[in-house]
């Protein structure tokens, strides 16, 4: 079993940052892909981006790319996702998630192995 738990969301303005982190307790995650998705208020869940578990390869849905950055720290047992330039569309509960031993291309918000219960991020105009 692994727990995840997020943290770092918050109400900011169009054009802030954030840092969300995803700390994790249980097995080890340094066999699991880690990935980060998002539901707005209305919405399916839909994915924000991922980072392999061997490679630390990394891939993100079109509509972050260039403004958001994941990254982990096995040994810390964090998976953080920086978001830059926020837009008030990127406003959702934000969760990580984890599958084991997948290509990032292929993870899918129906397809996780763990999910964490989420942080809040709001973008205002």
């Amino acid at each position: 079993q692994v727990q995840l738990v997020e943290s770092g969301g918050g109400l900011v303005q169009a054009g802030d940052s954030l840092r969300l982190s995803c700390a994790a307790s249980g097995r080890a995650i340094d066999t699991y892909t880690m990935g980060w998705f998002r539901q707005a208020p209305g919405k399916e869940r839909e994915f924000v981006g991922a980072i392999a578990w061997s490679s630390s390869a990394t891939w993100y849905a079109d509509s972050v790319k260039g403004r958001f950055i994941i990254s982990r720290d096995n040994a810390k047992k964090t998976v953080d996702l920086q978001l830059n330039s926020l837009k008030p569309e990127d406003t959702a509960v934000y969760y990580c998630a984890a599958k084991y031993r997948t290509y990032v291309a292929l993870i899918r918000p129906n397809a996780m192995d763990y999910w964490g219960k989420g942080t809040q991020v709001t973008v205002s105009s």
